[in-house]
């Protein structure tokens, strides 16, 4: 019997959700390309850097992920891709030339070191993929020994600056701030001081969210100390401050870059319509314009609501992406019209340090420890549903 075969470019939370659902139908093969072998739970980044979850707890192997589908027929390559010729249906990777029926295209976004900053690639960190949040987080730690080192002597606070104020930066913002507060507090060290300042281009942080959120986000902040300057940019850095945009010299330790994204490398290759900033264009249905067996979801494209506003690139729009995706690729093998996306948000949940966020869930508002637990009871759902897949597979492996 003559398979569906079904590529899947990126082994990100929408590229994920895709295959869970494309894996039900036998008839479907599909194969998952990614240069990395793992999944990389970006929603948690801010608990790895302060220590509360470690490399393995926000990663997924994707090789034991694909095993562990009881229908056998999602496979993994640990392959780049280079290229894809659409009119032939192939991909091109640095090893295989691999064919298509369907294509889905999830390959997430990237920080987007802007060029016309002086000294932000060279001395700036981003924490999109893990490579640069497992080096920061070193670089974090061993700043803080240094100063522990420096007790009785001189010093000198740590100062981290972190550039970009939407739920990236004010979550790392706050969990570092609380982080460092119970270092401090369970270390009698003479050393104890941290000064982190988030600097902001607009006139309030979490531009586009909820008021009520951002008004509680501002108040936990400005309690944990850091200190926020909006309506200021960075224009340039040294290996040891950062300029402003009113002309303020900052001197720091080291500093985050969260302020903003572009789509993943090979968006930038592909002969796809894109919008000013470079992220693909989609129909409603999640198909691009050009090709109606080639599908983009995730952050390497922009999802519009009925009010044509942008939706957040949260995993939770990512996931409902993936769902909608698979569901038209079954409905097009039919020979039936495709659904177009109503997708909302569901729900905010911000991490706001250790035990405390503030969110708005259906419309609901819930703030403090509460909040913080619902956010971790979401993180470990999601967690716990793709481990039953890597179990599965790691016992196919070890039962053969």
């Amino acid at each position: 019997m003559i398979k569906n075969k079904i590529i899947v470019i990126g082994g990100g939370y929408a590229g994920l959700k895709a295959i869970q659902q494309l894996a039900k139908n036998p008839d479907n093969e599909i194969i998952l390309l990614d240069k990395n072998p793992y999944h990389y739970m970006q929603t948690e980044v801010y608990d790895l850097i302060a220590n509360e979850e470690d490399f393995a707890q926000i990663t997924l192997d994707l090789f034991t992920y694909c095993i562990g589908f009881k229908n056998n027929n999602v496979t993994f390559y640990k392959q780049e891709v280079n290229d894809i010729d659409f009119n032939k249906k192939k991909v091109i990777t640095t090893i295989d030339r691999l064919n298509y029926d369907y294509l889905i295209i999830g390959v997430g976004a990237r920080t987007k070191f802007v060029a016309n900053v002086e000294g932000l690639r060279e001395y700036a960190y981003g924490i999109k993929a893990l490579h640069r949040a497992m080096y920061f987080k070193q670089k974090f730690e061993m700043s803080l020994f240094q100063k522990v080192e420096e007790s009785g002597t001189t010093c000198r606070p740590l100062s981290i600056v972190i550039a970009g104020a939407g739920l990236s930066g004010v979550e790392i913002a706050a969990q570092m701030a609380s982080f460092a507060q119970e270092f401090y507090k369970h270390n009698n060290f003479l050393c104890r001081k941290l000064n982190i300042v988030l600097v902001n281009a607009a006139e309030k942080i979490l531009r586009g969210m909820d008021t009520k959120l951002v008004d509680r986000s501002i108040k936990r902040l400005l309690d944990l100390g850091v200190v926020i300057k909006n309506e200021q940019k960075v224009v340039a850095l040294t290996e040891d401050s950062v300029t402003l945009s009113n002309g303020e010299k900052i001197f720091m330790d080291f500093m985050i870059f969260a302020g903003g994204i572009e789509p993943n490398g090979l968006i930038f290759n592909l002969k796809l319509r894109k919008n000013m900033k470079e992220f693909l264009e989609t129909k409603p249905s999640l198909q691009t314009p050009e090709y109606e067996t080639v599908f983009a979801i995730g952050d390497c494209t922009t999802l519009y609501d009925k009010d044509n506003n942008i939706l957040a690139p949260t995993a939770d729009i990512a996931e409902q992406m993936g769902v909608l995706c698979a569901k038209n690729i079954g409905l097009h093998q039919e020979g039936e019209d495709l659904d177009i996306h109503t997708i909302k948000s569901r729900g905010i949940l911000i991490a706001l340090g250790r035990k405390y966020a503030t969110a708005k869930i259906f419309g609901i508002y819930i703030n403090g420890y509460l909040a913080y637990l619902m956010k971790k009871m979401i993180e470990r759902a999601y967690s716990k549903q793709l481990d039953i897949h890597s179990c599965i597979g790691c016992k196919k492996i070890f039962d053969k």
